[in-house]
């Protein structure tokens, strides 16, 4: 056949929110994202309500509901999926929901929607929309969800801000079954622990943070019908070829599979398209490029499932989550014998991908693509699976084995083959099947390493009479050890032959010490792991078959068979109970709603990027450095230029103002000029019309180098070059080396701990638009700093700050990496606005933002420590180095933090600190929440805990014995009162039930020699507020219109902390009038000139002083009229106001807290106040794979008076998530030239619902006053996330005690964070004995960690 004229282009049919769409020039290369974002499809509006996230599916912020008619089933199905990986060519009959489909403000809010914003569950809000349609396509397929269900929806959204469980507590009321402790209250105990002993004071009332009380019901006439033009065109027998044509590709969707088999024949390098997960994603990363594209999705026959005799036939384009449900139904149907291999499967299946991939990704592609993580592969190949196969010229079966994977004989896919359908058998008596996998997070992660294992025995026997073992993740596809396979036919399943196999299978499956994903020992390890564990499972079926023949495992060995289980978490919040009758300051201290939650939950937030699009809008695309430090020999822009749509390309000299900015204490560069000293260092931009245009114009961009010397990305290669930033900081108090003389013990030691990626869920984003005169311009930015943004606009275009006005109304997370970067990328796009006169807008991809912008610093501590035989800590000598990146940006500061915090809450007598930061050949470092001070205090409790370990002692003793325990005057002469820090530690010990869970924790691991529970408690004593005076001020305006309704504008960033919610309460306080009354503006330079950079955790304190003041100046204008007519209105008190020339407008202006600091001398009050906490976790590990689950924790705050418990809650919890990630699990990744590898959640982790505490209880500490604050509150939105090192320390207490019982006593090291590698590798055993080892001078390793 030949592909069809363009005048014979097929017309692409769907619908969006219940209206049809006909798109006559379908590209392929458009997403459905693009598609709702950018084309005014529905009344000219943007369906902005769906979040560019990442674009490769990882975190759900774009997720839609899509739905189909099945004409063979004749039932419509609805499923959750990820808009940024559907092309819109594969919409044809599809009908999509997005979040503005099912409610609005404007019409009426859906009952998820409204339940999500009343729970508090969102924060910043950017990934509100997506969790919202991923529980409502749960609720219409089952309106009645269990906690199971609910979780299972969730697993493919990521939430960066709420700590997940206030989402999951919104979700929980939609539940048929019994919630009674899925609630919060303030007392009383958990039914998740019958013996759990907590007590709560009699005091405190029973409060909920929020009510399900005249909560809507689900109401299905509210939801939009399928359109039934749908079915009518599924069930038209007519059907004819679809053919789509955009500039680059074409897309063929053929209906038969004849037609599909010319058409491979004719395109045989063409790949077949069904979910997009492989195809697209090639595309997308690796600039794969097919001129064709085929889509079999109309052809029935490769989407038929058939039961047989000998086992299950099932379609190669059957969805991931079709054939989850098939294997379900099957294993529920058929004898328990003949269903091994599809439990093997559907083990897998749970955790392959989030929900919304595995409901486009199709069966047959992830056999086909053969990706070496494939976690479905080792187990179809290991149970003998045949793959039909089909071409023009017949078909034919082939095994899924070796052959097939290597591409080599006639088992291996020919290019114009198609895969038609796979065979499964069902499980013989006498054969055990097993899966395995291991990945950095228990769902949608991709596996470290996978197996698939089978063995069959001889009847009646433990003679091996064949076996299989394929593993994925340890090469370039899936790994047969076939002649390991082969030495153990004939053996008999014994301890001898467990040790046999895993040796020979050490043998035959050889990973180089340069393997690609890195992590080899700790593969190696995981190989013979895994076997073991089959070893075990086998012998326990073989028990069940034959209970005298067999004999039992050993008892110590059964824990290595229990697997870890998701399950729903529980939780409890404690805090004051607000009565309003009773309360002055009310609405203050009340858990008022975010302002902004419903609109978050109905996509009608608004953000940088939700900006509709301007006429004649243009978009630009930076152009990066490949190189991590060479000369730039010549820019080569002619090739881009010559590509379509393309405008203009930018170089640093085409800036008419200065290239250089000077961030907090060093010099940086808007362009790179003579030379570059980061991979990702901007080079040049591109513009264009279209966002595609500028992209592929951005990768035609020749840049020539010349390498230079040296190239330092670590640590270790800073100080061998002595290449640090200046000013060394240093600082001693007491006399430290008479200390060290008297003390009775002295440990040495050191920790690394590695850097962090904001992941803030709205990446880089800025529009600019110029006004046409004056060089006066609009700039809409994504950033914390506006003040910032709107100078270096300026200093680029040499204009003076006043003509440019930058505005934000909210961004989608921040967490302190949106401070410097947003500014440099506003001042390229003013750049690009000025030169064309025109609208220009940059996006930055996911990939992009965390290959150009640092995050938090990558730490090693080195420290000395002089103690007692008591536990008593007598002298600490200790050094910090910092990874710092290419540029200083804020690093020194962030560096004095982390030496000001050394102490965290511990009285150290005598002390010397030393601090460099290391320059290196990385992007810069930069703000991070907690600027500093986790780093210095985990390393502090790292040697607490050694100290503890070397002294026999407890690590909660040792932390008791050196906690601040009276009034005391620290070296900087700061007041410190310790009374709320104790009350924490008791509190936390008591709600815990510390003691009595650690006795039966060290009883757990007695009896369990595989699996080993941990428990830690840790104090927290963390400054707030800038050292510097003037980085505490802040202003606000505040008008009052004559209908009495109040406009309020600040200096402060919503982003997501709440910040305009809490001024609202404050100004409804002040003012005495309602909630509704008061309406907050966007922070803008031209309504609160200079403002600060939000951080912190004082925007609040400082705004809401600002706001205070305008409120009372206004108040005490208006009292004479107010005196006049006391019982009168608040509306007529204004116009009366009025009619009297009464001014009803405000400035307020708070100059900061009395704060100074004199870093030379160590000498000030560096900090406004200090935030005091406890926290206390457990967790339970997998000794042979690194795997844990996070059991409970408890945290205890004092926050003072909260403004807002249900705001300040869920920072705490926000934070300590972040913070559990931190220390846990997020890890970047750099290869040994400096590229970053870790760009996406396909490779950077974030926890997930799936990684919170199965029991997770907040509690604030009873209020107490605090002089110089707001209404005595306190800033928590960076304390909790050190509490997050709780885990850590579980983690390595249970560690200590698989150590000890395999004979290893004393200290020992384990690195942040505590990776499922870390862990593993610190188990010792007999296995990663056995491994073999590499000598680290003899490769190349794949990643370098800058830590080092």
């Amino acid at each position: 056949m030949s592909l069809p004229s363009p005048t014979e282009l097929s017309e692409l049919i769907f619908f969006v929110n219940g209206r049809k769409i006909i798109e006559k020039n379908a590209d392929p290369e458009i997403s459905l994202l693009f598609y709702l974002r950018k084309k005014h499809i529905l009344l000219s509006v943007c369906l902005t309500g769906t979040k560019y996230g990442c674009g490769v599916g990882g975190c759900g912020a774009c997720t839609v509901m899509l739905s189909r008619y099945e004409p063979v089933s004749k039932k419509i199905q609805h499923y959750s999926a990820n808009a940024c990986l559907i092309p819109i060519c594969s919409l044809y009959g599809a009908a999509i929901t997005t979040v503005e489909g099912i409610g609005s403000t404007k019409s009426r809010i859906h009952p998820v929607q409204e339940r999500i914003a009343k729970s508090h569950g969102s924060q910043c809000g950017f990934c509100t929309p997506g969790m919202v349609m991923s529980i409502y396509t749960l609720l219409r397929n089952h309106p009645e969800p269990s906690t199971e269900q609910i979780i299972a929806a969730l697993a493919g959204n990521l939430c960066r801000c709420t700590g997940y469980r206030p989402i999951i507590e919104s979700c929980k009321t939609f539940c048929k079954e019994s919630v009674c402790c899925q609630v919060s209250s303030n007392k009383g105990n958990n039914c998740l622990d019958e013996e759990k002993v907590t007590s709560f004071p009699e005091e405190e009332n029973e409060v909920k943070l929020s009510t399900t009380d005249d909560l809507w019901l689900l109401d299905a006439t509210q939801d939009l019908i399928f359109p039934p033009e749908l079915i009518r065109m599924a069930e038209d027998l007519q059907k004819s070829t679809l053919v789509f044509r955009g500039e680059r590709i074409t897309w063929i969707s053929p209906i038969s599979l004849m037609e599909l088999l010319e058409l491979k024949d004719k395109y045989p390098k063409a790949p077949l398209a069904v979910g997009n997960t492989g195809v697209g994603l090639d595309m997308k990363l690796k600039g794969t490029f097919h001129p064709v594209i085929i889509s079999p999705t109309r052809v029935l026959e490769l989407s038929i499932m058939s039961y047989k005799k000998d086992g299950l036939t099932v379609g190669a384009t059957c969805s991931l989550a079709v054939v989850k449900d098939i294997l379900t139904n099957a294993v529920l149907e058929l004898p328990r014998e003949k269903t091994k291999i599809f439990c093997a499967l559907l083990q897998q299946l749970k955790s392959l991908g989030g929900p919304q991939i595995r409901n486009i990704a199709s069966f047959g592609g992830n056999i086909t693509i053969k990706h070496p993580a494939s976690d479905l592969n080792p187990i179809l190949a290991a149970s003998n699976c045949i793959l039909n196969l089909a071409s023009k010229e017949g078909t034919r079966q082939i095994p899924l084995n070796d052959s097939f994977f290597s591409g080599l004989g006639n088992d291996a896919l020919k290019p114009e083959e198609i895969l038609v359908s796979v065979h499964i058998p069902h499980s013989r008596k006498w054969e055990f099947i097993s899966a395995f996998r291991q990945a950095q997070r228990h769902e949608n992660a991709l596996c470290i390493v996978n197996a698939g294992m089978k063995v069959l025995f001889e009847e009646g026997t433990d003679i091996i009479r064949n076996v299989s073992i394929f593993y994925g993740g340890v090469g370039s596809t899936t790994t047969c050890a076939k002649k390991s396979c082969e030495d153990l036919i004939g053996r008999q399943w014994t301890e001898q032959m467990l040790h046999t196999a895993c040796k020979i299978v050490l043998e035959e499956v050889l990973l180089p010490g340069s393997a690609p994903g890195g992590m080899v020992e700790y593969k190696r390890t995981l190989m013979i792991s895994f076997f073991f564990k089959f070893y075990l499972k086998v012998l326990q079926e073989l028990k069940l078959v034959d209970n005298h023949r067999y004999y039992d495992i050993p008892k110590k060995d059964m824990s290595a068979l229990e697997i870890f289980q998701i399950k729903t978490p529980q939780s409890l919040q404690l805090f004051q109970v607000v009565v309003p009758e009773n309360l002055p300051q009310y609405p203050v201290g009340d858990s008022i709603m975010h302002e902004s939650a419903v609109k978050h939950a109905t996509g009608e937030a608004v953000y940088c990027d939700d900006i509709c699009p301007m006429d004649e809008e243009l978009f630009l695309a930076v152009v990066t450095s490949t190189r991590a430090h060479a000369k730039i020999i010549s820019i080569d822009v002619l090739q881009a230029l010559k590509l379509p749509g393309v405008l203009d390309a930018i170089t640093a000299q085409d800036i008419p103002g200065k290239n250089k900015f000077l961030s907090a204490t060093g010099t940086e560069m808007i362009f790179a000029e003579d030379k570059v000293i980061c991979v990702g260092q901007i080079v040049c931009a591109v513009v264009a019309d279209s966002e595609v245009h500028a992209k592929q114009a951005a990768a035609k961009v020749n840049i020539e180098y010349e390498a230079l010397e040296p190239v330092i990305l670590t640590i270790e290669e800073a100080v061998k070059h002595s290449s640090f930033f200046e000013p060394e900081r240093k600082f001693e108090q007491g006399n430290t080396e008479e200390a060290f003389e008297t003390a009775d013990h002295i440990l040495e030691g050191e920790l690394h701990i590695g850097g962090q990626e904001h992941f803030y869920m709205e990446t880089h984003s800025v529009l600019v638009v110029p006004k046409g005169e004056n060089k006066e311009m609009d700039v809409y930015v994504s950033t914390q700093d506006l003040t910032f943004a709107q100078q270096l606009v300026a200093s680029v275009l040499n204009a003076p700050f006043s003509v440019i006005k930058c505005h934000v109304k909210r961004i989608g997370g921040g967490f302190g990496g949106k401070t410097v970067k947003p500014a440099q990328f506003a001042a390229i796009t003013a750049l690009a606005a000025d030169r064309t006169g025109r609208a220009v807008r940059c996006i930055l991809d996911r990939s992009d933002d965390m290959l150009i912008t640092g995050g938090r610093h990558p730490y090693l501590g080195k420290y000395k420590v002089g103690f007692m035989n008591d536990g008593r800590i007598m002298a600490v000598d200790i050094r910090y180095y910092s990874n710092g990146g290419c540029t200083e940006d804020k690093s020194i500061l962030v560096l004095q933090v982390s030496m000001l915090g050394l102490f965290n809450a511990y009285k150290i007598p005598n002390l010397r600190c030393c601090g460099r930061v290391c320059k290196t050949n990385l992007p810069s470092n930069t703000s991070f929440r907690g600027f500093g001070f986790p780093q210095a205090a985990l390393i502090t409790e790292s040697w607490i805990t050694d100290v503890a370990a070397k002294s026999g002692l407890s690590p909660e003793k040792v932390r008791e014995v050196n906690l601040y325990k009276e009034a005391y005057q620290k070296h900087l002469k700061m007041d410190i009162d310790p009374d709320n820090l104790i009350r924490c530690w008791n509190e936390c010990m008591e709600k815990s039930s510390y003691y009595k869970r650690k006795m039966t924790i060290e009883e757990f691991n007695k009896q369990n020699y595989w699996k080993k529970k941990g428990i830690a408690i840790i104090p927290l004593k963390v400054p707030v507020g800038f050292s510097d005076q003037y980085l505490n001020q802040g202003a606000a305006l505040v008008h009052i219109y004559l209908d009495g309704s109040v406009l309020v504008t600040h200096g402060g960033i919503e982003m997501g902390q709440g910040i305009s919610t809490k001024i609202i309460q404050i100004a409804s306080h002040e003012l005495k009038i309602p909630l509704s009354y008061i309406h907050v503006y966007e922070t803008s330079t031209t309504m609160v000139p200079n403002a600060n950079v939000s951080s912190a955790s004082i925007g609040t304190d400082v705004y809401g002083m600002a706001v205070k003041d305008a409120c009372q100046t206004l108040l005490k204008r208006l009292e004479p009229v107010m005196s006049k007519s006391p019982k009168d209105s608040w509306e007529n008190w204004i116009k009366a106001a009025f009619k009297q020339s009464v001014s009803l407008s405000a400035t307020g202006y708070f100059r900061g807290y009395d704060v100074h600091m004199d870093w030379n001398t160590w000498e000030g009050h560096p900090c406004a106040y200090f935030v005091y906490a406890a926290a206390c976790s457990e967790v339970e590990i997998d000794c042979l794979t690194g795997d844990h689950q996070n059991i409970r924790t408890d945290i205890i705050v004092d926050i003072g008076c909260s403004i807002n418990p249900a705001m300040d809650i869920g920072q705490i919890e926000g934070a300590f998530i972040q913070g559990l990630g931190l220390f846990t699990m997020e890890e970047l990744k750099y290869s040994p030239e400096g590229v970053l590898y870790t760009r996406g959640p396909d490779h950077y982790k974030i926890p997930a619902v799936c990684d919170i505490p199965k029991e997770f209880n907040v509690s604030l500490l009873s209020p107490s006053q605090t002089s110089n604050t707001l209404y005595s509150s306190k800033g928590v939105g960076e304390a909790g996330l050190f509490l997050g090192c709780s885990v850590f320390f579980a983690i390595k207490d249970a560690i200590a005690a698989a150590r000890k019982e395999r004979g290893l006593t004393g200290t020992f090291l384990l690195n942040s964070p505590s990776t499922p590698e870390h862990i593993r590798m610190a188990c010792i055993d007999q296995f990663t004995k056995m491994i073999p080892r590499d000598d680290p001078g003899s490769y190349v390793p794949w990643a370098i960690s800058p830590s080092q």
